[in-house]
């Protein structure tokens, strides 16, 4: 049978717009949890309603299957797995376009949420490279974690203002200059620009100890901190990355996944995938 080339063109603009309107996120959906199926068993994801631009993001990752065969890639017990590195290259970059997935998603960093036991969060580059702190649009890890005592929740306490001041003072517009010859350096680092970076460095750090002077600083709220101590989490991560959602059934799953045999880069040494995602009610 001959195909005629104007019915194959309708066709596939027929299935493109049926395939982006299935992959939009209705208010239905938005009352819906995420089911991960992995090699290792079913983990049941809720996501947060105050953090809408990750949920969203997450919702229609879900429902378009661009999780389907995607691995768990880094994997540090009592820290965090993490997923999203793609494995069929070509196949990842068609679904990506074809979606209109941005490469980021804004930060939506917020006190009431935090790296707990079984918390979901935006994985991302650094804050040399990423000073808006913005998540990657399709990696994610979920903490693993270990237990605190008081004590090392006030040394974490510190390690986070420090980021937080170092934050700021990169996002300030009076450091821009600065900052900007700093992340060229960094992206052209070669043998010859070595002081450069580290004078650059060195002055970035001390504008941070400044502002450490001058800036409200976080400390946890004590809730936070008896979860910290008697379930676990990843309390160093807290007020620099977006975490929008927790594991609500499944945990036993994410042990068994943290548990794995690594190798080099912490990538496990047999393959642990999402085989599939979809939608279930709560």
């Amino acid at each position: 049978m001959k195909i005629n080339p104007l019915s194959c063109a309708l066709l596939l603009i027929l299935v493109s717009c049926h395939s982006l309107s299935s992959s939009k996120i209705s208010k239905k959906d938005l009352k819906k949890d995420v089911e991960l199926v992995t090699t290792e068993g079913v983990i049941v994801l809720r996501l947060y309603d105050d953090t809408p631009l990750s949920r969203s993001n997450f919702l229609k990752l879900a429902k378009t299957g661009m999780y389907d065969s995607i691995q768990f890639h880094r994997v540090i017990e009592k820290f965090m797995i993490q997923a999203g590195e793609r494995v069929h290259e070509e196949s990842f970059k068609k679904k990506k376009e074809l979606y209109g997935f941005e490469d980021l998603v804004p930060a939506e960093i917020s006190a009431g949420h935090f790296h707990k036991r079984g918390a979901l969060a935006a994985a991302r580059e650094g804050d040399d490279s990423n000073p808006k702190q913005q998540g990657s649009f399709i990696q994610f890890y979920i903490v693993h974690g270990r237990t605190y005592t008081d004590s090392t929740l006030d040394l974490t306490e510190k390690r986070i203002n420090k980021s937080l001041a170092y934050n700021q003072v990169i996002n300030d517009p009076a450091n821009a200059s600065t900052f900007t010859t700093y992340q060229n350096l960094i992206k052209n680092r070669s043998g010859n620009n070595q002081e450069a970076i580290k004078k650059l460095k060195s002055e970035l750090d001390s504008l941070t100890e400044r502002r450490l002077e001058t800036m409200a600083l976080y400390s946890f709220p004590e809730s936070h901190r008896e979860v910290y101590k008697t379930v676990g989490g990843a309390a160093h991560l807290d007020q620099n990355y977006t975490v929008f959602g927790e594991v609500v059934t499944g945990m036993d799953v994410v042990d068994k996944i943290a548990a794995v045999e690594t190798g080099d880069r912490n990538k496990p040494v047999n393959d642990v995938l999402i085989l599939s995602t979809r939608l279930v009610d709560r």
